[in-house]
């Protein structure tokens, strides 16, 4: 969590005095420093800053009670963390009608001395930040350790050390922008649920009973090929759920409740917890009549290591390379058309099974599977480029790439190297853009979706430079800080994460592809 504006107060040497805001004021977290002689600075506030200013706009006394308490009340209004004021610059004092206004509004005003320049003030809150994000990775690295500890005893054991770890994060009571003090304590339940949704382990036990508020969005991401986490409102809840497993199969779901949302520190407990309870499922005894179409899974999805324990004796029964994987759009199972069990007879040499809708052939070049593929679909077929054992994940992208191109244009078989290459050329396609749109969603839906859309792009092209980006867009940097202010909140990744901006830049590139007939 950030500083709190009491940590601040209690720095002796910025010699600050807090003047109004009631007694749960020195509670309140700080999230950053803005200095603004504004009127009304709230538009370039996102919650949660100490603003200081001189008043240097307000005329001698204050401004007027009216206009102080206008200005106070969109500062509390705005989340602000509280309002620091410089005496004895334009204003000998704090004027009296501004502690009245704050005090009335319920925002904290500290008076800052004259002696103490403001850029004392944000050089401690960042060195507090800096100390406080030390130490959260501190703690985070020593509860990552000791759920590492527990999956060595089973998955209830990750549930209940989840749960301890998530009450000693949330221990301290969460503050709520906008409010004085600090809001009640977080409350958590932790829930393992078998893929069909029913609980399996609970912590508290009680919480097992939220597995019913939970069956729509189970089935959803079930019937999802490329399933991810969700975010789920239920009785005032925030709930997070992760489907667990490896290369798009779901062994069984994390579900994560907290009354007042999840923060980074809660969020990197969650992901670990899930990854260690997809390991422990995935290496569990596989069902009856899953282990084929399993393995075959595995290996185009990367996920065995061909040089390691038991996946070293499959090289004996694994096609000699380099191979070329095909694929094509496979029946529902049963129907007529069910390649893997009725139609399909694998040329000799080559592997044949199902991958959720997708019929798939690996084999030598020489042994054609490509064709054997389409005589057996009657229908189109992407064949990949020769491969490796450890290049087939990239394979298959490259065969799913050639079926879309061979449905689009209505042909039989299509070749990855008959497509155009690059990095982004492997990801295009319709598939690409779906989860380009489904990336961008929150933006899109927007009234405004054009200039949110232009001003994260070129945000990202200028590498975060607010001048250089402004410029690029002919707007004024304000503009666009306001913009991408906005941007933040509505996306649910952090700006300030590379593997996410790297994601949303290939996401917008992706979209600047799209062919006219599908936008």
């Amino acid at each position: 969590m950030p500083p709190t504006l009491g940590a601040v107060l209690r720095t002796p040497r910025l010699g600050l005095r807090l003047r109004a805001g009631g007694p749960d004021a020195e509670v309140r977290p700080v999230r950053w420093v803005a200095i603004s002689e504004l009127t009304d600075p709230t538009p370039y506030l996102e919650g949660g800053e100490l603003v200081l200013t001189t008043g240097i706009r307000w005329p001698e006394g204050g401004g007027g009670a009216d206009a102080l308490a206008a200005y106070t009340r969109r500062l509390a209004d705005s989340g602000a963390a509280g309002l620091g004021f410089g005496s004895g610059v334009a204003h000998e004092r704090v004027p009296p009608a501004l502690v009245d206004a704050a005090e009335e509004a319920g925002l904290p005003l500290i008076e800052v001395p004259r002696p103490t320049p403001f850029i004392a003030v944000g050089k401690e809150v960042s060195r507090l930040l800096a100390q406080e994000e030390y130490e959260g990775l501190t703690r985070a690295f020593a509860a990552q350790r000791r759920l590492t500890q527990a999956a060595l005893r089973g998955d209830r054991a990750v549930v209940e050390r989840l749960g301890a770890e998530l009450a000693k994060v949330a221990s301290p009571a969460r503050a709520v922008p906008g409010r004085a003090g600090g809001g009640e304590p977080s409350r958590w339940w932790v829930l393992l649920l078998d893929p069909d949704g029913r609980a399996r382990h609970a912590a508290p036990e009680g919480a097992a009973a939220r597995a019913g508020d939970l069956g729509e969005e189970v089935a959803r991401l079930r019937a999802a090929r490329r399933p991810s986490g969700a975010s789920v409102s239920s009785e005032g809840e925030s709930i997070s759920l992760q489907p667990l497993g490896v290369g798009g199969r779901v062994r069984g779901f994390l579900a994560v409740g907290a009354s007042h949302g999840l923060g980074a520190d809660e969020r990197t407990l969650v992901s670990a917890a899930a990854s260690l309870m997809s390991l422990e499922l995935e290496h569990r005894a596989p069902e009856e009549g899953e282990l084929a179409a399993g393995v075959l899974e595995a290996l185009l999805d990367g996920e065995l290591d061909l040089a390691e324990g038991r996946a070293e004796r499959l090289r004996g029964a694994l096609p000699e390379p380099p191979l070329v994987v095909a694929v094509a759009e496979a029946a529902p199972l049963g129907g007529d058309g069910d390649l893997t069990l009725t139609h399909l007879h694998p040329p000799r040499g080559c592997l044949a099974g199902r991958i959720g809708d997708r019929a798939v052939l690996v084999g030598p070049k020489a042994a054609a599977p490509g064709e054997a593929l389409a005589e057996a679909v009657q229908g189109s077929v992407g064949v990949s480029r020769p491969s490796d054992l450890e290049g087939l994940p990239a394979a298959r992208a490259e065969a799913e790439r050639a079926l879309e191109a061979a449905a689009a244009e209505g042909r039989g078989v299509v070749r990855a190297s008959e497509l155009p290459g690059g990095f982004l050329g492997l990801l295009g396609g319709r598939a690409g853009r779906r989860m380009a749109g489904d990336v961008l969603a929150p933006l899109l839906k927007q009234r405004s979706a054009d200039d949110l859309v232009a001003s994260l792009r070129g945000y990202l092209a200028a590498s975060g430079k607010w001048d250089a980006a402004a410029e690029r867009l002919g707007i004024h940097r304000h503009t666009l800080r306001y913009r991408i202010n906005r941007i933040r909140k509505l996306l649910p990744g952090e700006l300030s994460d590379p593997d996410y901006r790297t994601e949303l830049w290939i996401a917008l590139r992706l979209l600047e592809e799209e062919p006219p007939g599908e936008r």
